[in-house]
């Protein structure tokens, strides 16, 4: 699949992932072991970057297991008063943006303003980009990231990058993905010790 350049479209696509130091996104126990991250996500830089790496998407992309996930907590959240007004803001954010879940086996999307695909996450980014709105952003699910790197279809990758070796478990970056240049559009470091990390495609070299 051929992906137009970035100048082109209006709308950017962007992956959104925590990985450790040895690029995981889980850890040895399988694909719920992600206790490591807690800590780095609940930090007041970590909130921040994530209100300002999703505030201007429109649209989400997910996988099954993190459409069920974020479900089963998130849409409360809005109504928390106890909770941190970033992330009560996040919750609302999400409640009201277009979410878009990839599934061959899910029948019911229940979560408002969300529906169910199944088909090539690139294809279906690639449709988005020819419709208005704002930036097109996938949440944790590192199988529609994957995919999107395979097609070179993505435009931004925003890693939360946590100080500490997984030791084990799913890594993001799998051997076969075809070559890429990235430039670094913004670093901020965490009370926790993680980097939040904003990097930019380079499709056109002078």
């Amino acid at each position: 699949m051929t992906v137009r350049s970035k100048s082109a479209s209006t709308r950017t696509v962007i992956g959104n992932i925590t990985l450790s130091l040895d690029g995981r996104v889980t850890g040895p126990g399988g694909e719920y072991d992600m206790s490591w991250i807690v800590p780095h996500a609940l930090t007041d830089a970590a909130r921040d970057h994530m209100i300002g790496v999703t505030s201007p998407a429109t649209t989400v992309l997910l996988g099954r297991k993190n459409y069920q996930g974020f479900g089963g907590f998130w849409p409360k959240v809005a109504e928390d008063e106890s909770a941190d007004p970033r992330d009560r803001a996040f919750s609302k954010w999400l409640n009201s943006v277009e979410k878009i879940v990839f599934s061959s086996t899910l029948k019911e999307a229940v979560w408002e303003n969300s529906r169910i695909v199944d088909a090539d996450p690139a294809a279906v980014s690639e449709e988005l980009r020819q419709q208005p709105g704002g930036d097109i952003i996938v949440l944790a699910s590192s199988s529609i990231i994957q995919r999107l790197l395979r097609a070179d279809a993505l435009d931004r990758l925003s890693i939360t990058l946590c100080p500490e070796v997984a030791g084990g478990g799913a890594h993001l970056f799998e051997d076969g993905l075809p070559p890429s240049s990235w430039t670094l559009r913004q670093s901020t470091f965490t009370a926790s010790g993680a980097v939040c990390l904003l990097y930019d495609r380079i499709r056109d070299r002078k």
